[in-house]
């Protein structure tokens, strides 16, 4: 290994793709990054370069806008992307018309004074944030008359600040160990002024009193939720706040082992970069868990998925890169970026879904983290139905199978109460998710109160408004017969082997709310909801990933069935399990796994179970069932009379009479096709068992029911037949 780089057969759950962006650019004054935007900026002395930065890492020529010449120490565009903001010294910023070339600038007013930064918002009330050292200017940018109007000034000293584009929130420093820290929301909801809070220095030393700095303090956004790491270098630890509309809660400490650290985000996974060990740690903090969900490892560098990679290639990709993993010019930008200003490059975090799901033989809690990711959807149903496919066939415990199918499961349920559309099977049950608000598909953050008991409540991960939503309802009868029955399988030879609503991102769902010990820092009083408007679609449960009960029976039962029916037992116990969970989340088993169910059964010699479960409704009654016992019946005459009496309950006239037809109750099954108007039966079929019976009054009933029943069965050639063959008769 070198310089962090991993050879082709190292693991790792986290790599940038190669090739990068590269924007080595000749006489470039910086490299910047416009979160707002997405736009990657380089000036130089007459222009401003920038690149569009899309999912994928893009190529060619950056795009360019003639400037004046000067300093530049931040630039950012407009949101409509019709003027650049440009911050010339600590002390002016200014304003460019891009269709007219006009420019305005905003000056500091007092000697005291010192510009910290700016951003552009969709706050109605303003365009232009500006953060000086001696507080908030709130400006309108009138593009037709190129001109500021201060709309409103917010006094305060500070130190520094943060901002994220993605959160809208904006984070003021202050105090003698910039500990003390004021916070405003600018969304298009408005402005919401956050209760001021403390985060926590550990001292090693009485006297010593260590001062906060804006790199060690990071605002990430995931599963909707807004969270503030905070890196203490005394504890070795990453203090986790979460942020409430009206309280900032410090949710607890991550571990880490390096003085020198970085954050990112991909995929709601909250990347923790080790800079000196070069090794990156991931978090779900989905669940409120703390636990790493991967060892410390390596960042790798790919240029092809890890199923097509080829011996020497990550080799060929360090020769090309040139630089150091971790590097001294490496800048991390949120979510999902890293910069390498030493080489003009820009470089794209991804996770390694498939070596986090090898990483840990705890099926239903990869299968959870799987259903959560919204990178790379087909790998992840591929990975998830890999998964159960294994299981099964390891034979691990019943229990464990059980949980690993239910989260399949409970995630299409879920998908399915939203209103989404995955087709390929029937719910039991309508019933739409209660909730407080309507389903959006914009994405809005809002700000809610966190519960003064701090009781997690049970959410339903699909949640449009973040409230607590009533379990879905299931088939009390269905589900009681399958637990009442389950005794006929020999468990013991199978085993083988609170309304703490945060700020939360509406259409990315909803998540569980804390169980902790710790108090709010700050309570306040205003418990109206705070909307964004952030254009990212993020639920935890999309329609790429839910896997329907007919793509279960289809990629993972239909897949195991031939090689577990040396032992049917098994799989047998398995799929009651299935059915208990699809019971459970209000969901219709495809039929045709009762179908594999009654075969297995059969194969076994448990007729007795197949009539217990025909009769209490655990197999649904369906025409392919009913079939499938009609086959069976071969070898058990009470078998195929379930069949054919499911296909009487089930009005299949035409069938029905078909089976009355080949056990040879043919004037039964006429009787039975005139009382329903069966017409598709066929004549010869019923003539020739008259024949057959040598029986001239059997056959001249039915050439005088079909005469009656047909009108024009006497043109046909059937009627000229055994019209014949009956006069021969008498």
């Amino acid at each position: 290994m070198q310089g962090g780089l991993g050879s082709a057969g190292a693991l790792s759950h986290a790599y940038v793709q190669h090739p990068p962006l590269r924007c080595d650019i000749p006489d470039i004054r910086g490299l910047f990054y416009d979160d707002a935007n997405k736009f990657l900026i380089a000036p130089t002395a007459d222009r401003i370069l920038y690149w569009k930065i899309a999912l994928c890492t893009p190529s060619g020529p950056p795009n360019s806008d003639p400037v004046n010449e000067g300093p530049v120490l931040s630039v950012r565009f407009s949101l409509d992307q019709k003027a650049i903001g440009i911050q010339r010294s600590n002390r002016e910023v200014e304003f460019r018309n891009r269709e007219t070339g006009e420019a305005c600038s905003n000056k500091c007013r007092a000697d005291s004074e010192t510009m910290l930064g700016f951003f552009w918002t969709d706050c109605p009330t303003c365009d232009v944030i500006i953060i000086k050292t001696s507080g908030l200017d709130l400006l309108v940018y009138e593009r037709q008359s190129n001109a500021l109007r201060l709309v409103e000034s917010k006094k305060f000293n500070m130190s520094w600040y943060l901002y994220t584009h993605e959160s809208r929130l904006l984070l003021l420093a202050s105090g003698m160990q910039s500990t003390l820290f004021t916070g405003y929301q600018f969304s298009a909801g408005g402005i919401v002024k956050l209760p001021k809070f403390e985060m926590i220095m550990s001292t090693c030393e009485a006297n010593n009193k260590p001062v906060l700095a804006a790199t060690d303090v990071h605002i990430v956004t995931v599963y909707g939720r807004i969270y503030c790491l905070q890196l203490d270098r005394v504890n070795m630890g990453l203090n986790l706040y979460r942020f409430y509309r009206d309280a900032v809660v410090q949710q607890g400490t991550l571990p880490i082992y390096s003085s020198r650290i970085a954050v990112s985000a991909v995929d709601n996974i909250i990347m923790v970069h080790q800079i000196d060990a070069k090794v990156v740690i991931l978090y779900d903090v989905f669940m409120d868990s703390f636990t790493p969900i991967s060892a410390p490892l390596p960042l790798l560098v790919r240029g092809l998925p890890s199923n097509n990679r080829q011996p020497g290639q990550l080799a060929d990709h360090q020769s090309a890169y040139g630089g150091t993993i971790y590097g001294e010019g490496w800048n991390f930008l949120i979510p999902d970026l890293i910069c390498d200003s030493e080489n003009g490059l820009l470089w794209k975090l991804h996770l390694d879904l498939e070596a986090v799901a090898a990483s840990t033989s705890d099926a239903p809690s990869v299968l959870e983290l799987l259903q959560r990711r919204k990178s790379d959807l087909s790998m992840v149903k591929t990975l998830s139905l890999a998964i159960v496919r294994t299981i099964i066939l390891e034979r691990r415990p019943i229990t464990m199978v059980a949980k690993a199918m239910a989260v399949i499961l409970d995630s299409y349920s879920c998908l399915m109460k939203m209103g989404g559309s995955v087709s390929g099977v029937r719910r039991a049950s309508e019933q739409q998710q209660s909730s407080g608000q309507p389903f959006e598909d914009s994405s809005v953050i809002l700000l809610e109160p966190p519960s003064r008991t701090m009781i997690r409540p049970v959410v339903n991960t699909e949640s449009a408004s973040g409230v607590e939503t009533r379990p879905p309802q299931s088939n009390s009868g269905v589900e009681h017969g399958i637990a009442s029955l389950a005794a006929h399988v020999d468990r013991t030879s199978l085993n083988t082997s609170s309304n703490s609503d945060d700020i939360i991102n509406t259409s990315r769902g909803s998540q569980t709310s804390d169980a902790t010990s710790e108090r709010p820092q700050a309570l306040g009083e205003d418990r109206r909801p705070l909307a964004s408007g952030t254009s990212i679609q993020h639920g935890p449960h999309g329609a790429g990933v839910a896997i329907s009960p007919i793509e279960m029976f289809q990629s993972v039962f239909v897949l195991v069935e031939d090689e577990m029916m040396g032992d049917p037992a098994y799989l047998i116990a398995v799929i009651m399990e299935f059915l208990r969970s699809m019971s459970k989340a209000g969901l219709k088993a495809p039929p045709k796994l009762y179908v594999m169910m009654t075969a297995l059964l059969a194969h076994s010699n448990r007729y007795a179970e197949i009539a217990l479960f025909v009769s209490n409704k655990i197999l649904e009654p369906s025409r392919e069932l009913a079939m499938q016992l009609i086959e069976l019946g071969r070898h058990h005459l009470l078998t195929r009379k379930l069949g054919v009496d499911m296909l009487r309950e089930r009005c299949l006239h035409d069938d029905y009479v078909a089976a009355l037809l080949h056990e040879g109750y043919y004037l039964e099954a006429l009787r039975y096709a005139r009382k329903y108007k069966v017409i598709t039966v066929q004549p010869a079929l019923f003539l020739e068992k008259a024949v057959a019976m040598d029986s001239v009054q059997n056959l001249a009933a039915v050439l005088s029911f079909f005469s009656e029943f047909t009108p024009s069965f006497k043109t046909t050639l059937d009627y000229s037949r055994y019209r014949h063959i009956l006069s021969e008769m008498i």
